[in-house]
Formats: structure tokens, C-alpha cells, sequence
């Protein structure tokens, strides 16, 4: 997701004795490459957070003591959910070096078999699972909201048609999902060192605001944001949903902790965007206190006539910079989800050979950039995508806190009460924000909840379809042991060379190997069995990636374990089997897959039109032998029907 090095980030999460110019260096290149990556989003949140609190669908009259009140709300929802939920203790919980929600959900889920525990694995795994989920609906309507924002900047500079604006939008989206097919890796070395100019732009525009009106300094003050939603009641909780705005983009801090490390993400944090962001915002707000009628588009009104379509160029670029961040991540999220078992197999390319995290998948690709576009000709202004933003975003941050709360008592085993308490304080203030943001589901807030839970519906179909296809499987399997006594009782005619069975049960026999035994009354010289495995962990050691077991003479078990980070990859999985006695050259044995063909029916399981479902994503799912990077010219495949 990230074009800086990862190497050892976890170096930085502990304190050092000392620290050479070299060490600083290396800090402070993670800690531009953190600008551009982990920030985007939040950072751009300036082009339109404060113009909704004041111009948008619920927003309020830009009077004195409004703007102290939502300047001290905006102060303190940076501070709290920024500063001291994620930085200060979300980060806390890295799956060995990972972060994100799906890496939270695995440190979360008790890993012990008793019913209870049972029930409350399937409770976390469904509530982690959602959140995920609602994370695509944020991936589409962030470029969408960000880069029209920039782009209607024009409309302060020069007299431009609305349908001038719509056009440049479509095209700057269509430019950057069309290059995600290149990878980020040569462009993302500049998108930290912009988006350090983009903090030291926003930052100035406001400093200058401030000189003109020094007193907004005070809505620094708590008492400003406590009195503004008693005063103003029903009006300054739907005002909550604008406030929301300021913290979109804080769980990008979370999910992007393996590619940077703790220290470089909170520095960045702390040094240069929280000071920017709040000099703009307090910037902002003395503009409206001198000129009200700036609530229109108050970021643009910061700067000069002369200097409004430079700005706009600069935010077009951090926009940009934004969504692609997004879009890393989401590509990101769906590679975890395929290794976990949630999404069909998709084919996945790789465009670096120096990062991992470089990765891009076609479907999901043109997908976004069609979802995008609709929304940008659907909703037509970036105030009316706004007014859609927060909701699944919320709920996301509920989540993380509910599984946070988990994973404390879980890992740390820190008491119940303090930690109920802390989770409470950050449950009280994001249910107060969704429940503010629930109301914007009328004026379009529908939109990502309605794809968090059309993702959430084919994450849940296909792992409960895969698991209902592997009972049935399993229950209609030889065991190993009868197998191979079998084998020995009444030995078959063997053939040179080695064959390979994959096969997800390694306890039963692999159904491929019956099914060839059966039809051609042959085995191999040299049979592998062999079974691939997703841990619970982003990564696994080089040591303890394969396992090798020598089950009968010329017949092994060959386990390969990783990562839910990392990609299968067999044929160099089958070479590192050398170094266990077992000496394998993949472009010299013959793999047999078996290939089922899905038919729904009214068994128990699933409701016909899920299996159904089912049975459709598996006939698209990328074919075993791309994904796991077989040989072509060496694959047997043998179909096979299986009633659901």
C-alpha cells in the first residue's frame, strides 16, 4: 500500500538508547513517506469539513459563538479519536507488525474451544468481518468527495459551468484508476514530499487568517464545544455529522502500521499534520467570523484571487494522493480477505519486486472507478457526497473500539474494568457522531452502507460455502490411513515421476488421487500430498514456512504455511522442500487438482439463493492454477459435482 521501505518497522514501536544520524535519517524518510500515504485523507478533509458545518445539508448560522463552538469541536474530536484512541492506544495492538481491522479481528478472536468461546468467535468474526466490509464504501466515495472538492475550486478563480467541474472530475478519475495498473512504487516517493508542501500550505493560508482575527485562538477551549450543543440542541447534534468530517481517514493510521512503524506515524502526527490542520481550521474560521458569506467554499477564500488556481492544483494533487492511498488499501484489504478465506480467489498482480504491499487487482480496479464516477454524476457536487460521508466510517470506528476492547483482555489480559471504561469514553463519542450521521442516510448515507452490506453478504456466502463445501467433501473422503493400508495390501502398477495432490484436508485422502487411481489404475513413483495453509498472523518465517512428513515409502505430506499478508506461491514452496530431504522440481512433476462444480439444493446449509450465490462465485473464481503460480503444461484437472 505503500511505496517506503518496511523494513523492520517494528524498530521504531521500541524505545532506543541511542539514535545515530543514520537511524534519524531512516526516521524521518518514514516519516515524509507516512505524509503521503497514512494522511491523505485526513489531510484533505480541510477542502470540505468546515464548509458543511456551515453550508451543507445540516449545517448551522456562521454566528460568533457557533464558530468558537465547532472550531472547539473539531479541536477536541482530532485530539480524542486521533491522538489518544488510535495513536495512543489502537496502535498499541499490532498482529506482529500489522495493523488494520482484519489483523485487529485475529488478536481479537479467543482462540480456545469451549461453547462460550465458540459463540463469541462468531460474534467477533461477524462484527470484524462488516467492518471490513464497510471500509469498500469508504474506498469509493473517498476519491469521489476529495478530488471534486479540489477540483470546484475553479469555480472561485475563473467562471467555470458546473458541467465543466463534473467532466475534469470524471477524467482525473478515470487518469488515476487507469494507472494503478503501473504501481505506485515510482510516483509514491513524491507523494510524501507533496503533501509535506500541501501541510505547509494549508498551515500558512491559516496563520494568516489568524493574525487578522487572533481571538478564534480561544476556541482552542472544551467549554466553547460543551456550550455549543447545549445551546443549539437538535441543530448542533446534526452538526455533529459535518465535525465527523475532520477525522475521516483515521483508520488509514491503523491499517498502514506494517509499512511504516508506530514512531514514524505518530511523529508525522504530532509534528506537522495536527498543527496544520488546526491552524487551516482556526484559519477558516476567522475567515467566516470577518465574512460570513465565505461559508461557501471558506478553504479557497483563505488565498489570494492570484493564488486560488495554484491552490487548486496543489489540492488536486493531495486529493489525488488521497484516493490512492485508499485505493492501496483497498486492494490491500481484499489480498487479506482472499487469504482468509472471505473473497473467491482473484488474480492478484504484483508491481514491485522490492515491496509486497504493491499489489493490484483488475476486478476490483474498474469496478471502483465505475462505483466513483456514478457517484460523481449522481450526486453532482462534492457537498452532496458529504452529506453521504461519515456513515459507514462511523460504524468502522465502533468496531475497531469493540474488538480493541477484546484484544486488550485477550493479549495483555488487562482488567476488565479499566479497559470497559476507556472503550466506553471512545464508544460515548463515536455513537454520538454515527447516531449525528445516521441522519444523512436519506440524503445519500445509504449508499456505503448499502455496499458494506453487499460485501458483507458475499464475504459471509463464500466462507460459509467453502466451509459447508469442505464438510461435504470431508464426509464423502477415505481416510489417509485406510488409504494407504489400502495401498500396501494391493499395491497398483506405478509409473515413473512424482505427482503432486493438492488438497485443503490434510487428514483425508486428497479426492483428486482416488478419482485418478480409480480411472487410470496407476500411481506415481512419488506421491505429495500436499495442503496449503493461511495462519492467523500477517507473516510467517522463512523457517517455519513448509512442513514435510514422510508418510509411506515414495508417499509425503507436504504442509506450506503462510501469512494472511502474503501470496502462495507453490513452485518455490516445492523447492524449499529440499531442505528437508525431499527434492522437488516443479517443471518436472505433474499436478492433480480437483475441480468441483457447485449444485445448490434444499439441504441444510445455506438458503438456496445464498448457495446459489455461491455456486456463482465459484465458477469466476480465479483458477487454481494462476493463483497459486502452477505451471500450466504440468496441471491435471478432474471435475467432480458436489450438492450443496
Amino acid at each position: 500500500m505503500s511505496s517506503a521501505k518496511t523494513a523492520a518497522p517494528e524498530e521504531w514501536s521500541k524505545p532506543a538508547v541511542c539514535c545515530t544520524i543514520r537511524d534519524r535519517k531512516y526516521l524521518y524518510g518514514l516519516t515524509v513517506g507516512a505524509l503521503g500515504v497514512v494522511y491523505g485523507d485526513i489531510g484533505t478533509s480541510p477542502l470540505y469539513a468546515l464548509r458543511e458545518c456551515f453550508h451543507g445539508t445540516h449545517s448551522i448560522q456562521p454566528t460568533p459563538e457557533n464558530v468558537f463552538g465547532v472550531l472547539s469541536l473539531v479541536f477536541w474530536s482530532l485530539i480524542t479519536i486521533v491522538s489518544i484512541k488510535y495513536l495512543t492506544f489502537i496502535m498499541r495492538a499490532d498482529n506482529r507488525g500489522e495493523g488494520g481491522i482484519l489483523a485487529l479481528m485475529s488478536l481479537a478472536v479467543p482462540h480456545k474451544g469451549d461453547q462460550h468461546q465458540t459463540r463469541k468467535t462468531t460474534i467477533l468474526l461477524a462484527v470484524g468481518v462488516f467492518g471490513a466490509a464497510l471500509l469498500y464504501g469508504d474506498g469509493i466515495i473517498t476519491p469521489a468527495v476529495t478530488v471534486m472538492g479540489a477540483i470546484e475550486g475553479l469555480e472561485i478563480a475563473h467562471p467555470i459551468g458546473h458541467n465543466t467541474i463534473l467532466v475534469i472530475t470524471v477524467c482525473i478519475l478515470i487518469f488515476l484508476f487507469s494507472f494503478q495498473r503501473f504501481g505506485t512504487c515510482r510516483v509514491g516517493k513524491v507523494f510524501g514530499p507533496i503533501m509535506l508542501v500541501w501541510f505547509f500550505t494549508i498551515a500558512l493560508l491559516g496563520t494568516l487568517q489568524i493574525f487578522k482575527e487572533p481571538r478564534i485562538i480561544g476556541a482552542i477551549n472544551p467549554i466553547y464545544g460543551i456550550e455549543f450543543l447545549f445551546r443549539t440542541g437538535w441543530t448542533g447534534f446534526l452538526v455533529l455529522g459535518a465535525v465527523f468530517l475532520v477525522v475521516t481517514g483515521g483508520e488509514a493510521l491503523y491499517a498502514d502500521l506494517g509499512h511504516f512503524g508506530k514512531q514514524p506515524i505518530r511523529l508525522a502526527w504530532f509534528a506537522v499534520v495536527l498543527p496544520a490542520l488546526f491552524l487551516n481550521y482556526l484559519g477558516q474560521g476567522a475567515l467566516i467570523l470577518s465574512d460570513p458569506a465565505a461559508v461557501v467554499n471558506p478553504f479557497y477564500h483563505l488565498a489570494p484571487t492570484y493564488l486560488v488556481l495554484p491552490l487548486v492544483i496543489l489540492a488536486t494533487l493531495a486529493s489525488v494522493i488521497a484516493s490512492q492511498a485508499l485505493i492501496s488499501g483497498a486492494f490491500s484489504l481484499t489480498m487479506q480477505a482472499v487469504q482468509l478465506g472471505y473473497i473467491p480467489r482473484l488474480r492478484i498482480d504484483h508491481t514491485s519486486s522490492d515491496e509486497r504491499g504493491q499489489i493490484y487487482i483488475p476486478h476490483l480496479n474498474w469496478t471502483l472507478m465505475l462505483a466513483c464516477i456514478g457517484l460523481v454524476l449522481g450526486f453532482g457536487s462534492s457537498s452532496n457526497l458529504a452529506a453521504a460521508y461519515g456513515v459507514a466510517v462511523t460504524l468502522t470506528m465502533i468496531i475497531t473500539t469493540i474488538l480493541f476492547d477484546f484484544a486488550a483482555r485477550e493479549l495483555w489480559h488487562w482488567k476488565r474494568l479499566p479497559t470497559m471504561l476507556l472503550c466506553s469514553g471512545f464508544l460515548i463519542i463515536e455513537l454520538a457522531f454515527c447516531a449525528a450521521n445516521m441522519m444523512k442516510i436519506a440524503y445519500g448515507g445509504w449508499f456505503p452502507l448499502l455496499v458494506g452490506v453487499i460485501i458483507y453478504t458475499l464475504m459471509t456466502t463464500w466462507k460459509t460455502g467453502r466451509k459447508i463445501l469442505g464438510d461435504r467433501l470431508r464426509a464423502s473422503s477415505l481416510p489417509l490411513q485406510m488409504f494407504l493400508d489400502d495401498v500396501l495390501a494391493r499395491p497398483p502398477h506405478r509409473v515413473s515421476g512424482t505427482a503432486i495432490f493438492l488438497s485443503g484436508n490434510s487428514e483425508g485422502t486428497p479426492l483428486a488421487l482416488l478419482h485418478n487411481l480409480k480411472h487410470n489404475k496407476v500411481l506415481h513413483e512419488r506421491i505429495v500430498l500436499l495442503t496449503i495453509e493461511t495462519q492467523e498472523i500477517p507473516h510467517v518465517s522463512p523457517e517455519d514456512r513448509v512442513g514435510v512428513e514422510n508418510l509411506r515409502p515414495g508417499v509425503f505430506r507436504v504442509r506450506g504455511r503462510y501469512g494472511f499478508m502474503e501470496e502462495p506461491g507453490i513452485p518455490d514452496l516445492l523447492r524449499s522442500c529440499a531442505l528437508h530431504g525431499l527434492d522437488l522440481v516443479p517443471e518436472k512433476t505433474t499436478f492433480f487438482l480437483s475441480r468441483e462444480t457447485i449444485i445448490p439444493t434444499k439441504m441444510p446449509g445455506m438458503a438456496l439463493w445464498r448457495e446459489k450465490l455461491f455456486a456463482y462465485m465459484a465458477r469466476n473464481a480465479q483458477r487454481a492454477t494462476a493463483y497459486f503460480k502452477l505451471p500450466a503444461n504440468r496441471v491435471v484437472e478432474l471435475g467432480m459435482q458436489v450438492e450443496m
